[in-house]
């Protein structure tokens, strides 16, 4: 409880005009008197009138989890134990800043026909992996005589579980994009001018006529092709950089987040293929290592794995990472690297390395790329605010060029994407690398 503005507005008037008459009118002092002890009988009464209308229950409705990136809808329901509502309830938020609530203010109470009953809701903005408590509810409201703000502190004490996104996984896009299912069966199956030998079919008209197995065909005295697909049993190796500049935020999603999230579709991607899914993350440090395993067992496994992975504050070091894990493969492997530079100098390092890796397996570097850069290179106004960070824009987009340029060349596969296409654009790379047999 506190007092109201127009209450604090009536005790200043009160006190200026006893100042004055104090000063000119010594002998007012009586109904000077009176006039306080009125206004003191009016707070009293407006607060013992206000007194019932202070109890009240509230249910909460919250889902025990939520995918990064993603808004978790939280709904209060206020009813009061008897009587009716207060006019003009306010309600506030004691929850966690990760939950991304705009100053932790639900919207406007909407009252009931009878006032027996308030509804409001808002969106948490879930904007970082982990375990998060929404503590308290505070409710502010007038009293009947708008002399005092009554103020109720209310437990909610409910939890909210933030996960890396597997939304496109559980929607069925990564199925839709890997491959549709063929005559009903369940085993999914790449085809092209794959090392694999598939099977035998009759040859019909607008087949590749190069295709034709001539021996076969002259035992059979009918023409028979030879059907391959792209080699299964590959071994996949999701590596992802946890350090500083991985903790930077992209549309308000930290990169790390990002990473975590394509690399995830990746996994289940690569189960649907049928390949072997590991995984590797590092800093300063070697971090975590997950040995490959077939694609669909590793999901749970990397999606428990990742839910875990924290957020670092120390600098990536390349040499002692990507060294540490050439050490621990021990055959060819697809190696799909997570990672991010400043600029070409800071990116030498880094290059020299995957050009080590290079040598003994695929590597695929994944970067994402900051959309704003692209809107500061062409500002809308002409200051010399604007004009400094065009300049500054372009350079670092053009250094980011040299170095993706640098590593294509080194036989590394780039994949520079925005935050909102990287979950399918990495998919799509992956689906060109086995039909290609690039592995």
């Amino acid at each position: 409880m506190r007092p109201s503005s127009y209450l604090i507005a009536l005790i200043l008037i009160l006190t200026a005009v006893t100042l004055v008459i104090c000063v000119w009118r010594a002998d007012m002092s009586l109904p000077l008197i009176w006039a306080w002890v009125a206004v003191a009988a009016l707070t009293v009464g407006d607060l013992a009138l206000s007194a019932p209308s202070s109890r009240m229950k509230i249910e909460v409705d919250l889902p025990p989890q939520g995918f990064v990136g993603h808004t978790a809808q939280l709904t209060v329901d206020i009813q009061p134990h008897r009587g009716l509502l207060p006019l003009g309830i306010e309600a506030r938020l004691d929850l966690a800043p990760e939950l991304g609530s705009a100053e932790n203010a639900l919207p406007e109470v909407t009252l009931d026909a009878g006032r027996k009953q308030a509804k409001t809701s808002t969106g948490l903005h879930l904007t970082r992996r982990g375990q998060y408590r929404i503590h308290r509810l505070w409710l502010k409201w007038p009293s009947r005589l708008k002399l005092l703000d009554i103020i109720a502190s209310m437990p909610i004490e409910r939890d909210i579980a933030v996960l890396p996104d597997i939304s496109p996984v559980l929607s069925g896009a990564i199925q839709a994009q890997i491959l549709p299912l063929e005559n009903g069966q369940k085993d999914l199956r790449l085809r092209g001018e794959g090392s694999e030998f598939h099977q035998l079919r009759e040859f019909a008209t607008g087949m590749d006529s190069r295709s034709i197995d001539w021996k076969r065909s002259a035992r059979m005295r009918s023409l028979v092709v030879r059907e391959m697909r792209a080699e299964r049993n590959h071994q996949i190796v999701l590596c992802v950089d946890s350090g500083r500049l991985m903790a930077e935020r992209l549309a308000g999603v930290p990169k790390l987040d990002r990473a975590i999230n394509a690399a995830l579709a990746m996994c289940w991607a690569a189960g649907l293929a049928g390949d072997l899914v590991g995984f590797y993350s590092f800093d300063s440090r070697p971090r975590l290592f997950v040995p490959a395993l077939p694609g669909r067992s590793a999901f749970p496994r990397l999606q428990t794995v990742c839910a875990q992975l924290r957020y670092e504050t120390q600098e990536t070091n390349h040499t002692l990472g990507l060294t540490h894990l050439s050490g621990r493969l021990k055959r060819r492997s697809l190696i799909v690297i997570f990672s991010d530079f400043v600029d070409s100098i800071t990116a030498e390092l880094m290059i020299e390395n995957m050009q080590v890796l290079a040598r003994h397996h695929f590597i695929v570097y994944v970067a994402l790329r900051d959309p704003m850069l692209a809107k500061f290179t062409e500002p809308e106004e002409m200051t010399l605010d604007t004009v400094a960070r065009s300049v500054a824009a372009r350079q670092i987009l053009q250094e980011r060029r040299a170095v993706l340029e640098k590593l294509a060349r080194l036989g590394v596969l780039c994949l520079d994407s925005t935050p909102e296409a990287l979950t399918s654009d990495l998919v799509a790379r992956y689906i060109e690398i086995k039909s290609r047999e690039m592995i």
